[in-house]
């Protein structure tokens, strides 16, 4: 650097400052540097406005930048004597000013200090020395002020950004003491030592006593708090009604720390790739902060960055509350409040999932493809090239809140699409979004643009056909029907000392009173949530990704009422269910298809053959069933049975293959006229045998 310099002329020196005391000392390495060439030296300082130049205020900020001016240029000539000059520049942008101001005094050298630019605006001012870098056509040096002041650099930039940031990590064991002094002081204690307490209003201050700690342990607990109360599966009514009124309090991340995790993240400057970015954050949450940008290209964008202790938060409070679950999670009393095996399973793989950036951005592209079919409906585009595990930079939604919406026919069908897309993401595709309240769905372009994927539900391919086995029970209004199903569900249909009739005239109350209801209240998702707290009390829980996406859809009905008032949900589920029944008899029709159920369906009719050819003792080295009566033969009993069974599932099978090769326009006509007959023979056999055994 210092051959380079002496190579060419070096009459003019610029630096600037804001009068801090380490830009001063960029000062003053400027001055020696000017002295060292006998240079002149340059001392500009840029005030960023905080009123328009027009207005009463403003004047009065060039009244007091003309008084910088003149103490500016005092300070110059002490540092530089006659060959010191000052410039004071009223700019919204300081980088840029000062390369301008550059460029207009021709100056040789242009010299930065990488600290003491603090000022209003850290995405402007922080990083003032890679923006100059890049935009000067002049030398440009940037000296390290942090070593003149005699500070490590670290411990500088700790002491600039924030004064009460404390400069180490308690300790696990401080930790942990402090955890369980706050459950002490909430009266936690007596929640993990005494048994299940029938009283509602003691579970109720119990519930309440555990919310405050949470809030009081701060936004990881918060966080693990919030988790819960999606999950009334594994926590009691009164523990989820508390935990929904947590408040995540969470103080804004530093601008600096937001340049800095950024800049981690891409490799290079941030500058490099933003033209901009808005200090004020759009939202502060526990893992991430989010702000609004703009790309070097003109695009808008989001940008999502996560807090750079996040992990490290985590993964200590998860180590606590596994050596917690270890310790007390045996207990009898606590297990009937709480599963504290399932609650730690759950919330470790939720908080991991959400630490990674990427995830998100998969779950994103995935409910793309799920939402193709659907023109009222979309997500932001995603830039994948500029997205990491701890950043995400997605396309910024213009929009408003949903229920802002115009009025007119967009809106009456984004309402529908809304609704059956939900139908759709649930029983069909197995992947929905998990957390669709209002702030989450913003209106944009005609559409309803979904927001904030770190929460998604997945569904399992035998759930989703008992899912709609169950809609369809609740469209026609079949409550025993809608028991079995939910028996089903559940696995619980051997279940002893279940009061199933009990249970199912439950199940039908819940369902009359939504039938019956205005069409305001129809809504499915809600009685969905009540039959779950219904299998709740008769201790037969539906499966968690079912009660999560209960709650999903009790969300996305109150959105839908706002934006159509008239929508019956339940006319909605009906059409889509009917055309979903007809795309999957299509399906079934199709040759491959049809060639391959039938394969299937030989395979189990043979099995039943064989599994009934054993059980009486037909097929040699299988095992017998031989039970000796004197008045009749058992073996000749089930022999008969399963003769007639046989002959029974073979006339179904044809009866229904003759029915499905019958609407087919590919399929020969002789096709479904030979399964009749084969159908009708069988039958007829199936009655004499039964004559001639009466």
């Amino acid at each position: 650097m210092q051959n380079h310099l002496e190579s060419n002329v070096i009459r003019r020196v610029m630096v600037g400052t804001d009068r801090s005391e380490t830009a001063d000392q960029a000062v003053h390495w400027a001055a020696g540097f000017a002295d060292r060439y006998d240079a002149e030296l340059f001392v500009v300082q840029v005030v960023v406005p905080q009123y328009p130049s027009a207005t009463e205020f403003g004047e009065a900020e060039q009244t007091r930048a003309a008084a910088d001016n003149n103490e500016l240029a005092h300070f110059a000539r002490q540092v530089a004597g006659d060959r010191g000059h000052a410039r004071v520049v009223i700019d919204a942008d300081p980088a840029l000013a000062i390369v301008r101001a550059a460029e207009q005094e021709a100056v040789d050298v242009l010299v930065v200090g990488n600290f003491g630019m603090a000022g209003r605006k850290e995405f402007l001012l922080g990083n003032i020395p890679n923006r100059i870098s890049h935009s000067a056509h002049c030398t440009v040096i940037i000296v390290n002020t942090a070593h003149s002041t005699g500070e490590h650099a670290s411990d500088s930039v700790r002491a600039h950004l924030s004064n009460d940031t404390s400069p180490f990590e308690p300790p696990l064991v401080a930790r942990a003491t402090h955890i369980a002094a706050v459950m002490a002081k909430h009266g936690l204690t007596e929640l993990f030592g005494q048994s299940n307490e029938p009283d509602m209003s003691i579970r109720r201050q119990r519930a309440k006593g555990l919310r405050a700690a949470l809030e009081e342990l701060g936004p990881i607990f918060s966080k693990l708090g919030q988790m819960l109360s999606t999950r009334p599966d594994l926590l009691p009514v009164e523990y989820i009604e508390e935990l929904a009124l947590l408040q995540s309090r969470v103080p804004p991340m530093t601008e600096s720390e937001v340049v800095r995790v950024s800049e981690q993240e891409l490799g290079v400057p941030w500058e490099d790739v933003f033209k901009s970015i808005d200090p004020k954050p759009l939202a502060a949450g526990t893992i991430a902060q989010v702000h609004r940008a703009t790309l070097e290209s003109g695009d808008l964008v989001v940008v999502k960055v996560q807090r750079p202790t996040a992990r490290a938060d985590i993964e200590q409070d998860l180590a606590l509350l596994e050596v917690f679950a270890e310790k007390v999670g045996k207990r009898p009393a606590l297990n009937q409040v709480i599963d504290m095996e399932a609650v730690f399973k759950h919330l470790s793989t939720s908080l991991y999932r959400e630490l990674d950036f990427r995830q998100e951005a998969d779950n994103i592209g995935r409910m793309q493809a799920v939402l193709a079919d659907y023109d009222r409906l979309a997500v932001p585009r995603v830039h994948r090239d500029l997205s990491t595990s701890r950043l995400l930079v997605m396309e910024e939604i213009q929009g408003i809140p949903i229920k802002q919406a115009p009025a007119g026919p967009e809106r009456i069908q984004a309402a529908r699409q809304l609704l059956e897309s939900y139908y759709k993401q649930i029983i069909v595709d197995g992947f929905f979004h998990a957390d669709p309240h209002p702030g989450n769905l913003m209106w944009w372009k005609d559409c309803i643009y979904f927001l904030d994927f770190g929460m998604v539900g997945e569904v399992g391919a035998d759930l989703r056909e008992h899912l709609l086995l169950m809609l369809m029970a609740l469209w026609q209004e079949d409550a025993g029907f809608l028991t079995d199903v939910t028996l089903m569900m559940t696995s619980a249909v051997n279940t002893s000392d279940l009061d199933v009739a009990s249970f199912q005239r439950e199940i039908g109350e819940v369902m009359a009173k939504y039938r019956t209801a205005s069409l305001a209240e129809m809504q499915i998702g809600p009685l969905l949530q009540e039959m779950s707290a219904v299998s709740l009390r008769h201790g037969v829980p539906l499966p968690a990704s079912l009660t999560l996406a209960t709650k999903a859809l009790a969300q996305v009905q109150l959105a839908t009422a706002e934006l159509d008032p008239a929508l019956d949900p339940y006319d909605v589920a009906g059409k889509y269910l009917m055309r979903l029944m007809v795309k999957r008899m299509g399906t079934a029709l199709n040759p491959k298809t049809f060639v391959y159920q039938s394969q299937k369906l030989k395979v189990r009719v043979l099995r039943v053959v064989e599994a009934v050819e054993n059980l009486v003792g037909v097929r040699p080295g299988g095992p017998k069933l031989v039970v000796n009566f004197r008045a009749n033969s058992l073996e000749d009993i089930v022999r008969h049975t399963g003769r007639r069974l046989t002959l029974g599932l073979i006339a179904a099978a044809s009866v229904l293959t003759s029915g499905l090769t019958a609407t087919s326009t590919v399929v020969a006509e002789w096709v479904p006229i030979t399964f009749g007959v084969v159908a009708g023979l069988l039958t007829l056999g199936l009655v004499i045998d039964l004559l001639r055994g009466r």
